[in-house]
């Protein structure tokens, strides 16, 4: 991770779910393992707003997504399908259920560390994708709830630098409020997920 990276201070954070995934494009996820740092750079998010019937939080707070219905900035962690875990950014003011789903990183450092979580050397699909991001980094249920604006095991940060043009599209994967364009990522990134002809 670069030396000049820092937390990001709550107060810079946007209290608002569209704002927020637009926002975090650029920035980066930082993890810090036994063995040392890794993380990369966010290149995709898609926005949960408040409301959407696709959202965990459409049907009010439960034991599960309650970590949604934090402050914003804090890491809503879920098992999808029994499969991968998932990890979200809750995205406004205390009490009111919404999320940022991280889809994708560009790797940075700890390559090392996400090639052997992951079982493979191919840099592309190392963090391409939501579960492919969590498998890589280590991210599971232990972190649910974890504050993503101080250093600790997780959190999220920037080193300054602007993110390249962001597109916006469709959401993935869903069938509720499928024709929602809340998906924002980096044009033309080969670390953004889905088909190419998606991310022009």
């Amino acid at each position: 991770m670069t030396a000049v990276a820092r937390v990001l201070d709550r107060a810079e954070v946007p209290v608002d779910t569209v704002r927020l995934a637009r926002f975090l494009i650029g920035k980066l996820v930082v993890r810090t393992l036994a063995d040392g740092v890794a993380g990369g750079r966010i290149v995709e998010t898609e926005a949960y707003d408040i409301g959407d019937a696709a959202g965990h939080a459409y049907r009010g707070m439960t034991k599960r997504n309650g970590a949604l219905f934090l402050a914003h900035g804090h890491a809503y962690v879920y098992l999808a399908y029994g499969i991968s875990f998932m990890l979200n950014v809750s995205s406004e003011a205390p009490g009111v259920g919404a999320g940022v789903l991280i889809r994708a990183i560009e790797p940075t450092c700890g390559i090392a560390l996400m090639q052997r979580n992951r079982g493979t050397e191919r840099m592309r699909d190392l963090a391409r994708g939501p579960g492919r991001l969590c498998s890589a980094l280590e991210i599971d249920r232990r972190l649910d709830g974890i504050d993503l604006c101080q250093v600790g095991p997780l959190w999220i940060g920037t080193d300054g630098q602007a993110p390249d043009e962001i597109g916006q599209g469709k959401r993935i994967g869903i069938t509720r409020a499928a024709d929602s364009l809340l998906r924002f990522y980096v044009r033309g990134s080969r670390f953004v997920s889905g088909p190419l002809a998606l991310n022009q």
